[in-house]
């Protein structure tokens, strides 16, 4: 679609600003050398609107966007689901599952699993969740987002795809965690404000110039297919969105392995100063979430009449930003830019937080400086590894990213499992825990095997249910050696604040809304 002057000047004018915010925000006091509690948990001081945006900043990225828009092109809004399912995961993270990580002081998740369950959890876990950080998200989004810069503006994907490296490298490579948290906020309102403009033009050439509702209405009467959050069982999408399994199933399977034990997201609730600030900051993610499909899927559905005969569903967000008149082009590519930089720093800074807590200085004692020093090389040299192998793994990317996203998730029912019992079951063990996730990984491919016409969502359910059955079973099977477990949940405190909980029934009344008129 090509840029102009003015809006290549406005996506070089946030470059600049968010690269001199992040070193700014990065800045120590006098005489105090970042050790790292700073580094990898922002000296355990983010507050709670760093919390929030943050997590929505590291959660959307360009294959999200593009992705999801391209989803309300072809299914409609029942994709949505994954948004607003992910507002409700949100509240029970909050609620029940940061107490008992604030409580023991828990700073990555494979500590959480040694601290439970014992040291060979802890390594499986650990080196399962670096190969999937390295090769499959930081990959996907480096290939996907270049692939979507090259799109809009014409450059070559490759060199869209190192610069995108090379400069979410450089931004938080020096502050960690705390310069991307705090420059989170700005990422969000980027994509916020980018996100609104693109929805706003687009509803209102619908309606002609009559207004957003108008051109609102006008979409739903001239494609109502495609605004029902419930697919029945006829629809040719219900295997992707299996109807009222969406609501009851394996949904929160994923959504609660996401949002509660993946230390990509949950890294910067743990970095709260205190569990009332955590707590604040995901409800403030569950109310972004609630606008999210505002902003990734209505452009989608816009372009069914705007855009009817794109050649594929995944053209339908660059389709509409086409139509942006220039300098409102700059804000939203921009915007897309901005998704993209604060997803990849993101992900380096949770691969550099596992590997060096995890690996390196785990029962060792190195130098805070030297702990540091190790932070950073880790994320270089995964950047430079995902930058060697984004073509190679994902150059057929329409196939290879819904193969990784499928397989992914033979995982993700046995990691649920493992958490859970570990945070609330007291007689879980290692041989359980080991159990559940060998199991889960053995079920999905056998169940795939042998039932292929069930939808992906009712696999994960039910191999989640299984894979619940064998590690109690095998947890009780097994000596129970209770020193191995060092996590303390007698004192853990429940009780929500009342801004929590007022904040909490809104999200759930709203939800029950959108489902209700979306039904």
């Amino acid at each position: 679609m090509g840029l102009s002057t003015l809006d290549i000047t406005i996506v070089l004018a946030y470059l600049a600003g968010i690269f001199v915010l992040a070193q700014w925000v990065s800045r120590e006091k006098a005489g105090h050398a970042k050790d790292a509690k700073d580094y990898f948990l922002a000296g355990k001081a983010l507050p709670w609107w760093a919390i929030g945006a943050s997590l929505i900043a590291a959660n959307i990225s360009a294959e999200q966007i593009i992705g999801m828009s391209g989803s309300g092109y072809a299914l409609g809004l029942a994709i949505a689901s994954y948004e607003w399912m992910a507002a409700a995961t949100l509240l029970i993270v909050g609620k029940f599952f940061l107490p008992v990580f604030l409580r023991n002081r828990i700073h990555t998740m494979p500590q959480f699993l040694q601290e439970r369950y014992g040291n060979r959890i802890r390594i499986l876990m650990a080196v399962f969740w670096l190969g999937l950080y390295v090769f499959v998200n930081l990959t996907s989004i480096l290939w996907l987002g270049s692939l979507a810069i090259s799109q809009v503006s014409g450059l070559d994907q490759m060199t869209a795809l190192v610069a995108l490296a090379l400069f979410a490298l450089a931004y938080q490579i020096y502050g960690g965690l705390k310069a991307v948290a705090l420059t989170d906020i700005v990422q969000v309102t980027l994509l916020v404000l980018g996100g609104l403009l693109l929805v706003g033009i687009t509803l209102d050439q619908l309606s002609g110039g009559a207004g957003l509702w108008a051109g609102f209405e006008r979409l739903r009467a001239e494609a109502p297919g495609h605004f029902h959050m419930i697919l029945s069982p006829e629809n040719p999408f219900y295997k992707d969105l299996p109807g009222i399994s969406v609501l009851i199933g394996g949904m929160w399977i994923m959504n609660l392995s996401y949002w509660g034990f993946n230390q990509y997201i949950i890294q910067r609730a743990l970095a709260a100063k205190d569990i009332a600030e955590a707590q604040k900051g995901v409800l403030f993610a569950a109310f972004l979430k609630l606008l999210m499909p505002v902003i990734v899927v209505v452009p989608g559905l816009a372009a069914v009449l705007l855009a009817p005969d794109l050649e594929r569903p995944d053209q339908a967000y660059p389709a509409m930003m086409s139509l942006l008149p220039t300098g409102v082009l700059g804000l939203v590519f921009a915007a897309l830019i901005a998704a993209i930089v604060s997803s990849l720093a993101s992900m380096t800074n949770s691969i550099s937080t596992i590997f060096t807590l995890d690996f390196y200085s785990h029962g060792r004692d190195h130098g805070q400086r030297q702990i540091v020093r190790t932070g950073r090389i880790v994320a270089v040299v995964a950047m430079g590894i995902a930058i060697l192998t984004a073509r190679p793994l994902l150059g057929s990317f329409d196939q290879a990213f819904q193969y990784i996203q499928e397989y992914t998730g033979f995982f993700t029912p046995g990691i649920v499992v493992i958490f859970l019992l570990g945070l609330f079951w007291k007689r879980a063990n290692e041989a359980g825990a080991l159990a559940a996730a060998l199991g889960s990984f053995v079920l999905s491919i056998v169940l795939k095997l042998a039932w292929p016409a069930l939808p992906f969502i009712d696999r994960v359910g039910l191999v989640f249910l299984l894979a619940l059955v064998l590690a109690v079973g095998v947890s009780l099977a097994a000596p129970h050696v209770p020193e191995k477990d060092v996590i303390q949940t007698r004192d853990v405190d429940y009780r929500t604040d009342a801004v929590f909980n007022t904040g909490a029934v809104a999200v759930l009344a709203i939800l029950a809304a959108l489902y209700a008129l979306f039904w």
